[in-house]
């Protein structure tokens, strides 16, 4: 668990530090950082995405995660949860995006390759090699993240914890399940979903990304089915 405690270490530093930054930065300093975040975290899902190697397998994912995430309101419980925080951070009239940081920073810092590879590699062999690297890049993520998206991108923290912790204590059970193509459809569903972060960003959509996440579950399912089924045709 060294590799998790210290990446959740640099998120906190890292988001710390960036809101220290915040509160000297320009409201129109701050809009204009806003969309080219948005612009680099388009490009970020993009390249992502490109590691899928069956469409269907991503159309099925996001169709069924979406089903899943608004029958179960997803959304509605995190901006409930965020708008407690947010009342506690208002000043001016303004509201820190924590909902919006908060869902941001999970997929930045928790969808990918080096987020299961790095897990199942702790848990396994005691390499926390992968999970350390990723530490330092996301200390510097969560610096210009909570700079302008503000408090939520700390809470990530929480996420890093939960999600890479849970990954390094199954990381004997999930390992067989998870190879190179189980871990390509997840990241490209993943990537999908940050797309949809990048566009809500820069203002251009108002998508409820949240409702998706189930999506980034049922992409290493869906894969091992459709393996399963090639496997008795043939």
């Amino acid at each position: 668990m060294l590799g998790v405690l210290v990446n959740v270490l640099t998120v906190i530093l890292g988001s710390g530090i960036g809101l220290l930054f915040r509160k000297a930065i320009p409201q129109k300093v701050s809009n204009a950082t806003m969309i080219g975040l948005g612009a680099c975290t388009l490009y970020i899902g993009i390249s992502g995405s490109l590691c899928g190697e069956n469409v269907l397998i991503i159309i099925a994912s996001i169709v069924l995660g979406v089903i899943t995430g608004t029958l179960a309101n997803i959304d509605g419980a995190i901006t409930k949860f965020s708008e407690n925080i947010e009342a506690r951070f208002k000043k001016n009239g303004k509201k820190a995006s924590v909902s919006e940081g908060l869902i941001t920073a999970t997929l930045l810092f928790c969808v990918g390759s080096m987020t299961v590879t790095g897990s199942i590699d702790a848990g396994v062999s005691g390499d926390c090699t992968i999970l350390l690297t990723k530490a330092t890049l996301d200390l510097v993520s969560s610096m210009m993240l909570a700079s302008t998206l503000g408090i939520g991108v700390m809470l990530a923290a929480v996420s890093v914890l939960v999600i890479q912790g849970g990954l390094v204590l199954l990381s004997g059970l999930i390992a067989p399940f998870m190879g190179a193509g189980a871990i390509n459809e997840m990241t490209s569903v993943g990537s999908i979903l940050i797309m949809m972060i990048g566009t809500n960003l820069m203002g251009i959509t108002k998508i409820k990304v949240a409702d998706y996440l189930p999506a980034i579950l049922y992409a290493p399912i869906i894969y091992h089915i459709v393996i399963l089924l090639s496997n008795l045709i043939q």
